[in-house]
């Protein structure tokens, strides 16, 4: 609440945040992406405006203020951004200094290591599997619960659903939370049986402060050894430990000169050439193409070849090893990687059994095959980029998009609610509860695992799959049924896949829609008055390395919000996060721009 009332001028001079929203305004879900380079005050857009318009920071300020802001502000990455400014504040404070004899140059080091979404990414793979997981999982969760009002009956059912999120997790006997806050949940059980909201919430917020207090005086000091042993050993954090060590040798070391300058003057940078008109819809379409190509040419390489392929692109730099990232090469990253190829019989691949199948079965069959086997494929080089001639229709990336909404605050619910489809917001809704169900199911090793996906399986079969429910919902009865066959037991049905693409092609015209409402009202900020049309046909196109730089960014995006979403597993720490660590500047475009510098090299 409190970020959401700030002017968007005084928020963009916070790093921290810029960083986040940066990573928010890249998901794929969006027609305006743009990003924002703090230490130059700079702005990029994409679509580019034509060229002949003078764009107004003032006037971006105030659409991002109107038409992003709010659903960033719902989202996993601003509950995130709230937790990293908590225990950032804690890092810099004189409690921390005295409690943990830490000096000001292991607050510098501390502070780089953990800001951002990657810093928030790397401190979450850090205490998985441990107590600490938990206590992060509980004060996110208890947060999005108390910024939400019981008593407003649009958001009663999320506050209800995260109630008894908590109850079948953190508050059970044993777990984590309950053993650190005894003194505090001695009053639950009554608690349940109070009507007073306010008692209640005192109760949660009384266990969220300990929570946060156990994260940042046990779990930050943890970290923070973490971090100095990892660095020591990769080479490319060695200025950093340099600068870290000149700090340490220095009692009071004082910032050198420059960083208390003025803020730059924001500013957009000028689109070249571009003339005709604005449309996201075939912009973002021309990129899919790209990606989609890429896919089935690395697809036909490896049913002629059948090697297996490598999993990771090669060295960054590079131009001829330069590859698109394998889950940008049209996977939809819904599904876990690895527990994926296991849940259909064998780590080498997957199998299906030998008999005699119907149509649909077959139809089933291909499908599951598709969405798996893309997710393990490995990269097409930039050299062998397609020459973008087919035509892609908006269903082929919807998946996509719908996969980054989730972690977007879901601007397209949004949009559905305000024309009053009930209907496809309940259908987007379900796309949602089983894209949630997925990674629970598929991971055995996530945290409280056999109690969500029970909770999550029948929670999607008591909403959606009740016999009252199945003759309003428009999909195929046989898809629904083998839904609840297997959700009812909080088991894995392949069938998930079947009703999402059945959701995908009745939502496909109305996600065609919300791209042009988000395009017509970007244009109303930023040229009104003007005559800029937006017909089918674009009016220009970028070349192919703009086209796979953007594809890129907007995937890394969507890899990491998913990570902090709970929508994908998080990856176990490697020589990359310290890399990364090495190559993020705040100022320089954050996590996003790390991301891409560690794959482009130095291109």
């Amino acid at each position: 609440a409190s970020i959401a009332s700030m002017d968007m001028g005084l928020l963009l001079r916070d790093d921290v945040f810029v960083d986040f929203f940066n990573t928010f305004l890249n998901l794929p879900v969006f027609g305006q992406t743009p990003i924002y380079i703090s230490g130059m005050g700079r702005w990029y857009l994409w679509p580019e405006l034509p060229s002949h318009l003078e764009p107004s920071p003032a006037a971006l300020l105030a659409w991002l203020e109107k038409h992003r802001l709010p659903h960033f502000c719902k989202s996993s990455l601003c509950l995130h951004l709230v937790l990293c400014q908590k225990l950032l504040g804690f890092i810099r404070s004189g409690e921390a200094a005295e409690l943990l004899n830490w000096q000001s140059a292991d607050q510098w080091l501390l502070e780089r290591c953990l800001s951002g979404s990657h810093g928030m990414r790397h401190f979450r793979a850090f205490t998985r599997g441990t107590a600490g997981e938990e206590l992060i999982d509980f004060w996110l969760i208890t947060e999005r619960l108390l910024g939400l009002d019981e008593s407003d009956g649009s958001q009663r059912e999320l506050f209800l659903s995260l109630v008894r999120r908590l109850r079948a997790t953190h508050l059970r006997e044993g777990s984590s939370v309950i053993t650190l806050c005894t003194t505090i949940v001695g009053s639950l059980p009554k608690a349940k049986h109070i009507q007073s909201i306010s008692t209640r919430r005192e109760i949660l917020s009384k266990m969220q402060e300990q929570a946060l207090f156990m994260i940042q005086s046990y779990w930050l000091p943890k970290f923070f050894m973490h971090c100095k042993m990892g660095m020591e050993e990769e080479e490319s954090c060695q200025p950093l430990l340099q600068e870290y060590q000149e700090r340490l040798s220095q009692a009071s070391w004082q910032e050198p000169p420059g960083l208390s300058e003025p803020f730059p003057t924001m500013h957009i940078k000028r689109s070249q050439g571009v003339s005709g008109p604005y449309c996201s819809p075939k912009a973002k379409a021309e990129i899919w193409a790209l990606v989609k190509e890429g896919r089935d040419t690395q697809e036909l390489k490896m049913a002629t070849s059948q090697v297996k392929p490598e999993k990771q692109p090669g060295p960054a730099g590079s131009t001829e090893e330069l590859c698109l990232d394998k889950d940008t090469l049209g996977s939809i990253p819904q599904q876990p990687e690895h527990p994926a190829n296991t849940a259909f019989g064998g780590k080498g691949g997957v199998t299906f059994p030998a008999r005699p199948q119907s149509t649909a079965e077959q139809d089933l069959e291909d499908l599951c095959k598709e969405k798996i086997f893309s997710d393990l494929l490995s990269s097409a080089s930039l050299a062998h980029l397609p020459s973008l001639k087919k035509p892609v229709k908006t269903l082929d990336f919807l998946p996509w998009a719908l996969s980054a909404e989730a972690c977007a605050g879901q601007p397209f619910r949004a949009f559905l609610q305000y024309h009053n489809r009930s209907m496809e917001t309940h259908l987007l809704d379900l796309w949602h509860d089983l894209e949630e169900f997925l990674p629970v199911v598929l991971d055995s090793s996530r945290e409280n695992n056999f109690f969500l996906r029970h909770l999550i399986g029948e929670k999607i079969c008591k909403t959606y799959l009740e016999e009252d429910s199945i003759e309003k919902l428009p999909l195929e009865t046989r898809t629904l049924v083998s839904l609840w066959n297997r959700l009812i037991c909080g088991e894995f049905s392949p069938w998930i896949f079947r009703a999402q693409k059945e959701i995908c092609k009745l939502l496909c015209c109305l996600y065609e829609e919300f791209l042009a409402d988000d395009d017509r009202t970007f244009l109303q900020f930023m040229a009104p008055g003007s005559d800029v049309p937006m017909p089918k046909v674009p009016g220009c196109a970028a070349g192919r390395w703009e086209y796979f730089h953007l594809s890129q960014r907007m995937n890394q995006s969507l890899k990491l919000s998913q990570a902090l979403h709970g929508t994908r597993n998080l990856e176990g720490i490697s020589s990359k996060h310290w890399q990364l660590l090495a190559a993020r500047d705040l100022q320089e475009g954050g996590s996003i721009q790390a991301e891409m510098k560690l794959l482009l090299g130095s291109t």
